[in-house]
């Protein structure tokens, strides 16, 4: 094997080096990144060639279906996935959240029973997010996360079992602009999970949990088999067994859905699973079918779980993974609690109650919740309704999903003014709040993300593109979207504290909302706004 200083030419750190943060980015650890770039970096390119692609194939009207060349994969009854791993047999409530301290401590305290630490969505991907989130795993693995702010103590809980911890690196179209290997900018995907699996992958297996990973924003089985093949190398580099390491995707493109079997194939000595990434699932319907004036959807509050595509999506996704015995995972009650609102707050607990429920009744193994508070409920819904671990046995042998039925945008309700106000409203929030590092914002009492922002700004564009009327009968052009974004703005602005950011996300979301200009996402977009690459510095000298 080629000796750390020779794999380290090419390699450089454009992102400022903290004491704190040279326990993480050692000689050793950024050399495993550039032999994890250097192996896959290529195929990532030429996948997400791919993505583009077939983008193009459905403007020109080409609707997705069953892949035809991997029938013998989904119609093989004999295969199935990985066996649920130590610490993740029971997932019935789990709780996302950035990875900054005081999430972190927080999260592994919550009555959950895994914690998804999350560099993607959750996260503005700053040089000091992601360096620093890299430090807090380290240390929650070596249980010394401990910390204090002003007179307040954080510490961790000791009366009992940790959450299990599952790390969300970003997805494959993302890089991370800090860290070049032969003047490429490293994959943000692979740079998450390199550094936390180069420092932690062992330390984690010794303590028993791990190590686990949740992976984002697949729209392909090949796409999962890059994933395999990332695993593969790294477990054979820290003489790991093949098998350690396991992935649950989530199933958040339309194009994935219809690749569940091919894609927990790709992964099967590693698939913990599947999830349904909800909004996200929202977002990329709306978006891979913008063009086409049959996808129009209703206003974001109508198109909830049961509406035709949605309720397809769930069966499929139950019926794919318990076929071949890994978990399926049910998605995020965004609600946070409103103290200031009594009847307010139960309306909204109770539907926390009934989507929960209703994941339960489907067949669901767990379920995601993104406060603390709202861990009891999502508890004893499972824990009336699912007495056993979970319930890989439920087998769903009554779902017929087909090409139709993950496809019927049948959702009833209409596009309505105050639509249009909330889609701006949660649009710019996000966005002002993720130029400035804030990767998950409270707005209007739900957590919002890069995933609820993605689902307002693209039905803006859709709405604009295929010039929808709303329900008064106002017809939503460029310029009528254009003015009441502006009065959004400045009304976010005035309220705000002095130095905010709402103009400078509104010029960035006023190329996005008029049916022309569409940028692939937002993170990308907005990307460069939060990158502070300085001069670089050879990694052999760090």
């Amino acid at each position: 094997m080629a000796s750390t200083d020779t794999i380290l030419q090419g390699v450089s750190v454009l992102g400022k080096v903290d004491d704190a943060h040279r326990k993480i980015l050692t000689p050793k650890a950024l050399a495993f990144l550039a032999l994890l770039h250097r192996s896959f970096n290529t195929t990532r390119k030429s996948l997400l060639d791919r993505r583009r692609l077939r983008q193009a194939e459905l403007d020109r009207g080409v609707l997705p279906d069953f892949l035809p060349e991997t029938r013998h994969v989904r119609e093989n009854a004999t295969w199935k996935g990985a066996p649920p791993a130590p610490g993740l047999v029971d997932r019935r409530v789990e709780i996302t959240g950035p990875t900054d301290r005081k999430m972190v401590v927080n999260a592994l305290n919550a009555n959950v029973y895994t914690y998804m630490a999350d560099f993607e969505d959750s996260s503005a991907p700053t040089w000091h997010n992601m360096i620093s989130g890299q430090v807090n795993l380290y240390d929650a693995v070596r249980r010394q996360v401990d910390f204090k702010q002003g007179s307040r103590e954080y510490k961790l809980r000791t009366d009992g079992t940790l959450p299990t911890l599952i790390v969300r690196p970003r997805g494959w179209h993302l890089e991370e602009k800090h860290v070049t290997v032969d003047g490429e900018p490293i994959s943000g995907s692979l740079f998450d999970f390199g550094l936390y699996f180069f420092h932690n992958a062992l330390e984690t297996q010794r303590r028993g949990f791990g190590p686990y990973f949740y992976l984002p924003k697949m729209e392909s089985h090949l796409e999962a088999r890059l994933w395999n093949d990332a695993f593969n190398l790294a477990q054979d580099f820290v003489g790991m067994p093949r098998g350690t390491v396991r992935g649950t995707v989530l199933i958040e493109t339309i194009l994935a859905a219809f690749e569940m079997d091919e894609i927990i194939y790709e992964l099967r000595d590693h698939s913990s699973g599947l999830n349904c990434g909800r909004w996200d699932y929202i977002f990329s319907t709306i978006k891979k079918f913008r063009n086409n004036a049959n996808f129009v959807l209703p206003d974001r509050s109508c198109v909830t779980m049961t509406v035709p595509f949605m309720d397809a999506y769930v069966k499929l996704l139950i019926q794919t993974c318990h076929k071949r015995g890994v978990h399926a995972m049910g998605g995020m009650a965004a609600q946070i609690p409103i103290k200031d609102d009594k009847d307010a707050n139960d309306r909204a607990m109770e539907n926390v109650r009934a989507d929960k429920l209703r994941e339960v009744r489907a067949g669901h193994d767990g379920t995601w919740v993104a406060h603390p508070a709202l861990a009891a409920i999502a508890t004893d819904i499972f824990n009336a309704h699912m007495p056993t671990p979970n319930q890989l046995f439920v087998r769903r042998d009554d779902v017929q999903v087909g090409q139709n039925d993950l496809l019927n945008m049948n959702v009833p309700g209409g596009i309505t003014e105050d639509g249009v106000k909330k889609n701006l409203e949660i649009g710019l929030g996000y966005m002002e709040a993720w130029v400035r590092g804030v990767g998950c914002v409270p707005i209007n009492h739900l957590m919002e993300d890069a995933a609820t922002a993605e689902v307002s700004r693209s039905q803006l564009w859709q709405w604009v593109k295929h010039g929808v009327s709303t329900a008064d009968g106002k017809k939503l052009d460029k310029a009528y979207a254009l003015k009441l974004l502006k009065e959004c703005a400045d009304g976010l602005s005035a309220k705000a504290p002095k130095g905010n950011k709402f103009h400078l996300a509104a010029q960035y979301l006023a190329g996005q909302i008029t049916g022309e200009d569409y940028a692939d996402f937002l993170t990308t977009l907005l990307y460069n706004e939060i990158t502070q690459v300085g001069s670089p510095s050879p990694a052999s000298k760090l």
